[in-house]
């Protein structure tokens, strides 16, 4: 299996503020990979180092088994980049901006631009400088898939899509990547969307990988426990099995990997009364806000 996507070490700040430290993942090939993260999490500035806008400042960010920031044009065909879904050639009608860019990209798939352009039931005609935000970034997704590329990175897909375009693309995507076997790095904001569409995950925080394994293995180790708030459980902190604590009104969540009985434990031994200790089914938002924290 094939690296597609490398980064060791990887560092990079912002005057003097540090941004990202120290970030190792790969991304093999095959499937789709989120990189998630909440805000300020350092997303954006890995999304740029491996879209090659950024140079990292120390460390390494290989894609396709070259350096991000010097990759040779003969690979740059074989990456497909969503990058804040802007296209530069909006006086262009659809039949002709893919038409412009088919030349560019030997795999050119016109048929896959139009599987998805086709859905907006507008004429191939119609000028994207006239359209709506949600109709200009369905065009640059159409033109993502038309190059066929071995590896796509989608910075925020969702952007400007409503819920029934972005299921829409969701469906294409999914089949697109079984029928290709193209590697897929994504971003969203739409977090629930993701738990039927990666196969594995990259969880940032304050620029470090938190979590780096597959979507099934996550969701199956990762849990949620309740119990009634007490002074006991105000006092509780992040330390050994408990990964993270929220607080209600009345009641605390628990959240680690640990099973009910270690997590029993811990608790006891702080002093918490575990008599009603009880475990919470999560869907995948639940459990990446438990892991992030609300706040």
């Amino acid at each position: 299996m094939s690296t597609m996507i490398e980064c060791r070490q990887l560092r990079h700040s912002y005057g003097d503020t540090p941004v990202l430290h120290g970030l190792d993942f790969r991304v093999e090939e095959g499937g789709i990979f989120g990189l998630l993260g909440k805000n300020g999490a350092g997303k954006s500035t890995a999304i740029n180092i491996l879209m090659g806008f950024l140079r990292p400042q120390s460390g390494e960010c290989r894609v396709l088994g070259h350096p991000s920031h010097a990759l040779p044009p003969a690979v740059r065909q074989d990456i497909g980049l969503l990058h804040e879904g802007f296209i530069q050639y909006d006086f262009m009608s659809i039949d002709e901006i893919e038409r412009f860019h088919a030349p560019f990209y030997p795999r050119w798939d016109r048929s896959a631009f139009y599987d998805l352009v086709d859905q907006l039931n507008l004429p191939r005609s119609r000028r994207v400088s006239r359209m709506s935000c949600g109709q200009r970034s369905q065009v640059v997704l159409g033109l993502i898939m038309a190059q066929n590329p071995r590896l796509m990175i989608l910075d925020d897909y969702s952007m400007g899509l409503d819920v029934g375009y972005r299921r829409l693309f969701l469906d294409l995507l999914r089949d697109y990547v079984r029928e290709r076997g193209t590697t897929v790095l994504l971003t969203s904001h739409v977090v629930q969307e993701l738990e039927k569409l990666i196969d594995r995950m990259i969880v940032l925080q304050a620029g470090r990988v938190l979590v780096d394994c597959t979507r099934a293995d996550f969701m199956e180790r990762f849990r949620q426990y309740r119990l009634p708030r007490s002074g006991a459980t105000d006092a509780l902190r992040r330390e050994g099995p408990v990964v993270n604590v929220e607080r209600n009104l009345h009641s605390v969540s628990v959240f680690g990997y640990a099973d009910r009985a270690a997590m029993a434990a811990h608790l006891s031994a702080h002093g918490v009364a575990v008599d009603a200790l009880e475990e919470v089914p999560m869907g995948f938002e639940d459990a990446f806000i438990g892991l992030t924290g609300r706040a």
